[in-house]
């Protein structure tokens, strides 16, 4: 189902006329919430749950030390189906509930793209994942990202294959939607920085079922290194699999979602020996680590970037929130911003005016299966 901007303005004019006798009772209500654009439905159900599990194992935290401003926090959850006219009416559905604070939106960037019109109309702060630098660097106030941007993961990923690995015959695989294509072209960039560009530039179409096409150009490139940038989970353990059924075993430096726990589980052997860049490292940090041990006694499996970013999220928003003293808006958005050396699940917090909270990656190996740390690379400028 496809919504309007004719409807969503009915939506959210309908919510912001509420008599002053709701508005009264919001004021005086039991908890503050929280809305989460959540894939729950759609090729990103499983990691849709993810995200909720560290979301609610931090709303749990929160509320179990006294909540935000003396209540206690509730999430209120919409399904986005993982589309992009779905974020657009999951995120309508919740704007229109006056009494929500801020949103949680989606890992996705061309769901935050898709959205984005309405996140300033509402005006309130949304919490990020998509990783494409432009969504903080478009002019929109209220987003705020709890993911590193690709501008940093394309240059960790050159850097650690050119200089670690030795590489600099590079073939690039991308997916063609906002994700893809700006991770791409940060990595050429970076690339080419290091006397190393790529000699093939290869994008492909989400929900692919047969990566045959893409894996020849790779074998018929000469490449010695192969960097990727997979939107869906599914579609990189097709590639992974085809790619070692043709022959291709030359070192491979991926985005995130080549150390994604439902791709390893996807792919199996064929990501053995591969390197990516993670956002999440249970090994990196204390703070990695606590939330980890927190995870597993909770869900009795390994989080991955799925579930700390959210977990992050509500952590940091509701000492925004706090700290604002009020809900009002502006007032937590200046708190998020003068948010500094905060030591969360995804990494050290220091947020620059434009809401990007992180500014480096880790590099990770998959050992047969384990994914085991190996540093992090934090640019300052």
């Amino acid at each position: 189902m496809k919504l309007t901007r004719r409807e969503f303005s009915a939506g959210l004019a309908a919510g912001l006329a509420a008599p002053a006798l709701m508005r009264s009772a919001w004021a005086q209500g039991a908890t503050i919430k929280i809305g989460m654009c959540v894939p729950v439905t759609g090729p990103a159900a499983e990691q849709g749950l993810w995200a909720q599990n560290g979301a609610k194992l931090a709303l749990a935290a929160v509320n179990k030390a006294g909540g935000v401003l003396g209540k206690q926090v509730e999430l209120v959850i919409e399904d986005d189906q993982t589309t992009n006219p779905g974020i657009v009416l999951a995120f309508s559905k919740l704007a229109a509930q006056s009494d929500i604070v801020a949103f949680l939106g989606s890992i996705r960037s061309t769901q935050v793209q898709a959205m984005a019109p309405d996140v300033i109309k509402v005006g309130k702060p949304v919490m990020i994942g998509g990783t494409n630098p432009d969504l903080t660097h478009s002019g929109n106030p209220w987003l705020f990202r709890f993911r590193p941007n690709d501008n940093y993961s394309g240059r960790v990923i050159a850097d650690f294959g050119v200089n670690t690995l030795g590489k600099k015959k590079w073939a690039i695989v991308h997916s063609t939607d906002a994700f893809g294509t700006a991770g791409g072209k940060a990595l050429t960039e970076a690339l080419t920085k290091l006397g190393a560009p790529p000699v093939l530039d290869q994008g492909y179409a989400n929900q692919s079922q047969d990566f045959t096409p893409v894996v020849l150009a790779v074998k018929q490139s000469g490449a010695d290194v192969l960097g990727t940038y997979f939107t869906f989970e599914n579609d990189l353990g097709i590639f992974a699999r085809q790619l070692r059924q043709l022959g291709v075993n030359i070192p491979w430096v991926g985005s995130p979602s080549v150390v994604a726990v439902s791709s390893t589980k996807l792919a199996g052997p064929a990501l053995f020996n591969t390197y990516g860049v993670a956002d999440f490292a249970e090994d990196s940090s204390d703070a990695a680590k606590a939330f980890g041990k927190a995870y597993r006694d909770a869900y009795k499996t390994a989080p991955d970037n799925q579930s700390a970013w959210p977990y992050d999220a509500i952590t940091i928003l509701s000492a925004a929130i706090n700290k604002a003293g009020s809900t009002d808006p502006n007032k937590i958005r200046d708190a998020i911003l003068a948010t500094q050396k905060f030591a969360g699940a995804e990494g050290e917090y220091n947020f620059d005016k434009n809401g990007d909270g992180l500014h480096g990656y880790n590099v990770v190996k998959n050992d047969k299966g384990k994914i085991v740390y190996d540093k992090h690379i934090d640019f300052n400028d």
